[in-house]
């Protein structure tokens, strides 16, 4: 399981990317083989404030649809335009291309809830048994 060591966790299987006040998000490895082949993505609009934890994206497999929730509050700066038309890079590379929207974030204590890598992976081993 790819795991990278500098990104940020959540128990829902998303992961951040913190650059300063910038976050990049998306879902993780293991969501999008727990998934399966991604069909297609909705996404959040520009300008779109998002509240942690709260819906922020849908992803649709051949398996099943799945809710995405944002990983900290703010404001949606950017989305990964690439994904309309190729959902399929989410999982192919869901850490780099595959990432879902950048967002500046509102609240940076809300930092502090999120698994850093270790605990994730820790926090896998523990629902895969």
């Amino acid at each position: 399981m790819n795991i990278p060591k500098d990104l940020f966790y959540t128990k829902d299987h998303e992961w951040a990317r913190i650059d300063g006040d910038v976050v990049y998000m998306g879902i993780t490895d293991y969501a999008q083989s727990s998934l399966g082949d991604i069909t297609f993505i909705e996404l959040p609009k520009i300008g779109e404030e998002l509240k942690q934890s709260g819906y922020c994206a849908t992803v649709e497999s051949v398996k099943a649809a799945s809710e995405v929730y944002a990983v900290v509050s703010g404001k949606v700066l950017a989305l990964n335009e690439q994904l309309v038309a190729h959902p399929e890079l989410i999982n192919q590379s869901p850490y780099d291309n595959g990432y879902f929207i950048s967002l500046q974030i509102s609240n940076p204590a809300e930092k502090a809830s999120l698994m850093d890598a270790a605990s994730y992976e820790n926090y896998i081993k523990g629902i895969s048994k």
